[in-house]
């Protein structure tokens, strides 16, 4: 039986097969204090016989063992890996296994796979407490399982800078479908078990840099097709406000949406985004709304509703002013977010245009947001807060727009980062550069769970169909997965996101240590090019060594005279 073991760093993705991947062996490894790091063990079993798969555990040596996570990297099929548009920056176009969710391994043992390559994913997360600084050795040891042999083991050192990054001031969000946690986990809608998972899914997005929670006052079709919901179709309904309708009027009981706020904000969510009130590309109906009435429940408002009938816009008149004051009560004004509907074009713009003149006096001192990629359209006036595709952000740059937003979905396949699982993780990591030289204010992605087929007319197994049923390439859908005890498991793809966010962190605080401009220049320096949202190199080493760079200067800058 012959063992090898050997670090790597985040950046690689290891695929299930038997040739050696060409990877970057790493001995030493460097962030800030209150970071959180994450690099990889490969390891490939090879024995005699037919024996196809050997039980391992692992020992982890060192005086930061006890902050060092380990999980094993599993691998996922995807049958749409990529639309027939791609560029040359993809690892593969092929359908296949992808490395993707990172799976626990609470008594510290896993099958490895004979004769095929696997990786366990390491993270080291630093105690809230401690101000910790200099070198730290490692060992990882994999031994037999049944007989206690050691068989292989990797030494590495882990070097702390005594600094910490500086908060997060990027706002980000990544829409969390808690209807798909009820249809997955089978839990009725606001049980005690609903509010566990719901709690515990926020609290790994928080822990993974989202700081803004998409708040479902309705139960939203989101999207028309090709997106999340058909024409007609519904989804699980999670309505947080109780509506009731009576010859008075109608009465609304937040009641469970404090409980959202409430539980949101004891998880470090700052703010609150609230789903469309209108219906995707021309704000042409309502979102579903379930109504009580002579002591039945209906669904009074939907797609059977044009967003500007008389009842709706009643409706509107009547929730609003009562919502914003609740909100104002809680001191909430400025960190609640209203969207108008999502991806408004100049073919829509009349619908858009009224929709929106009907909100404005109902939303006084909220801020609104909505997705876009038509400069033109912006021009009208009509979208406070423009969050733009990653692939049409030039002239709102070049214009110089004020507080603006960026996002990336399945149609962002060429050209620009993204997240999907044919893409190699530089890909990913990239995005952290890129919205601190342009100074992008938020970051929006519409999947972090989505579980469902196209236009939601199946629920899927996302450890079986990681495409929504080849909607979306793998990857674009969900970056957790659904893990037991209503635990979320996360993707690799997350952490690397969130490694992005941590490099644009660190870049911002080496700009508080020097300035502006000797940033930027050491990041076109470290990177051989003026980066821009659709030009950036492509290999992982010099992403890798910008950020070294950064951490150098960082350390020289605050060490003692």
């Amino acid at each position: 039986m012959r063992l090898s073991l050997v670090f790597t760093h985040c950046l690689e993705k290891v695929f299930h097969r038997q040739n050696m991947p060409p990877i970057a062996v790493e001995n030493r490894l460097s962030g800030l204090n209150n970071e959180v790091l994450s690099w990889q063990a490969v390891y490939c079993l090879q024995t005699p016989g037919n024996e196809t798969r050997h039980e391992l555990c692992y020992q982890l040596d060192g005086p930061l063992a006890e902050y060092i996570s380990v999980r094993q990297v599993q691998s996922v099929p995807s049958g749409f890996p990529c639309y027939r548009e791609t560029d040359e920056n993809y690892l593969t176009t092929e359908p296949g296994l992808f490395p993707d969710p990172l799976m626990p391994l609470p008594q510290r043992r896993f099958f490895a796979a004979c004769r095929y390559y696997g990786s366990l994913w390491l993270t080291l997360t630093p105690p809230a407490d401690a101000q910790l600084a200099g070198d730290f050795p490692l060992t990882l040891r994999l031994l037999d399982a049944q007989s206690g042999e050691a068989l292989a083991e990797a030494t590495l050192t882990l070097h702390l800078v005594p600094a910490a990054l500086p908060p997060q001031t990027l706002l980000h969000t990544e829409w969390l479908h808690t209807d798909c946690l009820a249809d997955y986990y089978r839990l009725a809608v606001f049980s005690p078990a609903y509010w566990r998972a719901v709690r515990n899914f926020v609290r790994c997005a928080v822990q993974a840099g989202v700081n803004m929670l998409l708040t479902p006052l309705f139960t939203p079709p989101l999207f028309t097709p090709p997106l999340d919901t058909a024409v007609g179709g519904e989804r699980t309904t999670v309505q947080l406000v109780r509506v009731t309708h009576s010859a008075h009027g109608y009465g609304f009981d937040f009641s469970r949406l404090a409980q959202w706020v409430a539980l949101a904000q004891e998880e470090g969510i700052e703010h609150f985004e609230i789903a469309p009130l209108f219906t995707q590309w021309g704000a042409a109906h309502a979102p579903k709304i379930v109504v009580e009435e002579q002591g039945e429940t209906r669904t009074q408002f939907g797609w059977h509703t044009d967003a500007q009938s008389e009842a709706y816009q009643r409706f509107l008149q009547a929730l609003l002013p009562a919502l914003t004051a609740w909100f104002r009560e809680r001191g909430l004004e400025r960190q609640v977010w209203f969207h108008v509907s999502d991806e408004p074009t100049l073919d829509n713009l009349a619908a858009y245009r009224r929709a929106s003149a009907a909100l404005r006096p109902l939303l006084d001192g909220f801020r609104t947001f909505d997705a876009l990629s038509d400069f033109a359209f912006y021009q009208q006036g009509l979208v406070e807060t423009p969050v733009v595709a990653t692939d049409h952000l030039e002239p709102f740059i070049e214009h110089q727009v004020p507080g603006l937003w960026a996002y990336y979905c399945c149609v962002q396949k060429t050209e620009v980062a993204n997240r999907f699982f044919a893409q190699p993780s530089a890909r990913n990591r990239i995005l952290g550069v890129q919205l601190y030289l342009y100074r992008i204010a938020g970051f929006l992605h519409w999947g972090f769970n989505f579980y469902n087929s196209a236009h939601s007319r199946e629920r899927i197994n996302p450890y079986a169909v990681t495409d929504s049923g080849h909607a979306f390439p793998s990857g674009d859908p969900f970056v957790v997965y659904p893990g037991e005890d209503l635990q979320p498991v996360e993707s690799l793809r997350l952490r690397v996101l969130h490694q992005g966010l941590q490099d644009m962190r660190a870049l911002q605080l080496l700009e508080s240590l020097t300035d502006r401009a000797t940033v930027e220049a050491l990041i076109e320096s470290e990177l051989g090019m003026r980066i821009t949202f659709k030009r950036y190199p492509h290999q992982a080493g010099a992403l890798l060594r910008l950020r070294d760079a950064v951490n150098r200067r960082i350390e020289a800058l605050l060490a003692p005279m």
